[in-house]
């Protein structure tokens, strides 16, 4: 290397599932039959209209030029309409909504579009990284603000407390990943309350709004008064199964929609056309697709409970999304040992708690993103696990 490295990097670590997949390959490639039920990755395949879609139009030797920053219009709108249908949320297509290239890519934009060096950002104390990874390499200081456990909300009465005067953004998502806690009415008013009385923007997150949730799905934006003091990001990786797929918006007012966008329009160059006529074509799945998915979801989340009970861990299985979050054992005294335990002597590979914070590192998460067949299989694999060899063997 004949330059430095930028400062920003110093700030940054690799992403822990980045480090950790390299270690499961290795594995892998010495033969070993490791089964991986740490990972969000949907393996279900979108509806067969969205990939018929995809088909027809990238046979169309008109649609692979560059496309527009805002995305086309029939994606605007199918997502608005998508917003209306499932939130009950008006949104005008042309000024409120904005496609992405995944959400990920929105926590960027909003972070360069509004944040500056020495701005401080409220990030969950549990939390997906990228908020605070983010954040960091803009400059901003990361500030972790208390949950409650149990409704794993904010505390808010602790936050009150806190020195807010230098605090521009807050980064919250319901249902909440990883702990699976469910939204309410009653929360996203409150945190519109505290935004609006702090001038803090409250960019909320909501991707697993679909995923086994018994109640009617919940939008910040549904609240009075959100609009001035709320922006939300959606994706359709995991609701429609688009995960590799890229395809991600943010909703919010037009001032804010319009300085992400300048922003964005200096990153990239539109999305591929057949993948956002394709993603029109997703919005009109019909309810009984999404029954189905969550059918199949339903049946692998039992044999979930089966492992973690087998390992004799607790958690609330009234959790909602793509994962369960679960405690360890208080046998075991470090978590990263029964990880480790579990990938080299049972071939098995979970998410410890402790990648999203440290209020997480009494926890572990398994993914549903694998199949009825796998689960068995590692529950088998289970059925002599003991506790007492963990701490024996670190």
């Amino acid at each position: 290397m004949i330059i430095s490295k930028a400062d920003r990097l110093s700030r940054v670590s690799e992403y822990y599932f980045s480090k950790k997949l390299r270690e499961v390959g290795e594995l892998k490639s010495q033969g070993r039959p490791v089964l991986n039920i740490g990972i969000g990755s949907p393996d279900l395949p979108p509806s067969q209209a969205t990939i018929s879609s995809l088909q027809y139009e990238a046979e169309q030797s008109q649609n692979h030029a560059y496309q527009s920053y805002k995305g086309i219009p029939e994606l605007r709108a199918a997502m608005a309409g998508w917003y209306q249908s499932t939130y009950n949320v008006s949104l005008n297509p042309e000024r409120e909504v904005l496609p992405l290239i995944g959400s990920k890519e929105g926590i960027t934009h909003i972070s360069l579009a509004f944040l500056n060096a020495g701005d401080q950002v409220l990030i969950p104390e549990l939390a997906y990284p990228a908020y605070q990874a983010v954040s960091e390499m803009v400059g901003a200081e990361t500030v972790k603000f208390p949950m409650l456990p149990g409704s794993w909300h904010p505390d808010f009465d602790a936050l009150e407390q806190m020195d807010l005067s230098k605090v521009k953004i807050m980064w919250v998502n319901y249902p909440n990943m990883p702990t699976g806690a469910p939204a309410s009415r009653e929360l996203f008013e409150r945190l519109v309350e505290f935004g609006r009385k702090h001038c803090i923007l409250i960019c909320h997150d909501n991707p697993y709004s679909l995923i086994l949730n018994d109640e009617k799905p919940l939008s910040i934006l549904e609240t009075e008064g959100a609009r001035e003091v709320a922006l939300e990001l959606n994706s359709m990786s995991k609701s429609h199964n688009m995960a590799g797929w890229r395809i991600g918006w943010v909703n919010g007012a037009q001032d804010y929609i319009d300085a992400i966008l300048k922003i964005k329009s200096n990153v990239d160059s539109g999305m591929f056309y057949p993948l956002q006529k394709a993603a029109a074509t997703a919005f009109q799945n019909p309810k009984e697709w999404h029954e189905a998915q969550n059918r199949i979801y339903r049946e692998r989340k039992q044999i979930v409970h089966a492992i973690l009970k087998k390992m004799e861990c607790t958690f609330d299985e009234r959790q909602t999304g793509l994962f369960v979050w679960a405690r360890v054992s208080e046998q075991i005294e470090e978590v990263e040992n029964l990880i480790d335990h579990l990938l080299y002597e049972y071939n098995v590979f979970l998410s410890p708690g402790f990648i999203f914070g440290e209020k997480g590192k009494r926890y572990i998460r398994i993914s549903l993103c694998s199949t009825k067949k796998d689960l068995e299989t590692v529950l088998q694999r289970l059925q002599n696990f003991n506790l007492k060899e963990i701490n024996k063997a670190a």
